[in-house]
């Protein structure tokens, strides 16, 4: 069991970043290649917005994980993911974490490059007089979810990856105090770059 530093843990989930094993369906549009080197940004730009949080951090890597890279050995805690699908995986990682007595738990993704530490502080204090606090992603997912306590069936029965998982997320939380904050775009395909000076180079790829 980990020893908590402050009441609130921040989990990510990421992948790890190898050729032809991320971001597969922005790879059609971009390659693969490309699809790493914009994933490889995306957690740069997420871990850069991690380092301004005051909380206990943790990486959850999809399959090993890994010392001496991106995420500071110092600065964030590191566990594999482990679960038959996402949702398992997150619900597990969730009771992980209250399990280490954590008092707030709020994970975020790492393909948004809109994320800013705000958003993250917003949530951190929602959580102060709401049980959840989601952040809505434009293709009907979440970039962000936190609780106070575990609330398994939000991690069930949803098709993972598809525009369903917000509407029935929020649909399993009818009855709890839910603070939405700010619908943000995610980067899944190639069209979600063009908003993005930063990406502009793969966008002409594409075209």
């Amino acid at each position: 069991m980990i020893k908590p530093k402050s009441n609130t843990l921040i989990l990510v989930f990421t992948r790890n970043p190898e050729l032809g094993k991320v971001k597969t369906r922005l790879a059609k549009g971009i390659g693969e290649k490309g699809a790493l080197e914009v994933y490889i940004k995306l957690l740069e730009h997420t871990e850069k917005v991690l380092r301004k949080i005051n909380s206990d951090k943790r990486v959850s890597y999809s399959v090993k994980v890994r010392q001496n890279d991106l995420w500071d050995d110092v600065i964030y805690q590191k566990k594999a993911q482990f679960g038959a699908n996402l949702g398992e995986r997150m619900q597990n990682a969730f009771r992980d974490a209250f399990n280490d007595n954590y008092e707030k738990v709020i994970i975020i993704g790492s393909d948004l490059y809109d994320l800013k530490p705000l958003h993250i502080e917003n949530a951190i204090e929602a959580l102060n007089n709401k049980e959840v606090v989601i952040g809505p992603a434009k293709d009907g997912g979440y970039y962000l979810l936190g609780m106070k306590k575990l609330h398994q069936a939000v991690f069930k029965n949803k098709e993972w990856g598809t525009n369903t998982v917000l509407e029935s997320t929020l649909n399993d939380l009818k009855n709890v105090k839910v603070k939405h904050l700010e619908t943000l775009n995610d980067i899944d395909f190639a069209e979600d770059l063009h908003p993005y000076l930063a990406f502009k180079s793969y966008i002409k790829l594409n075209n």
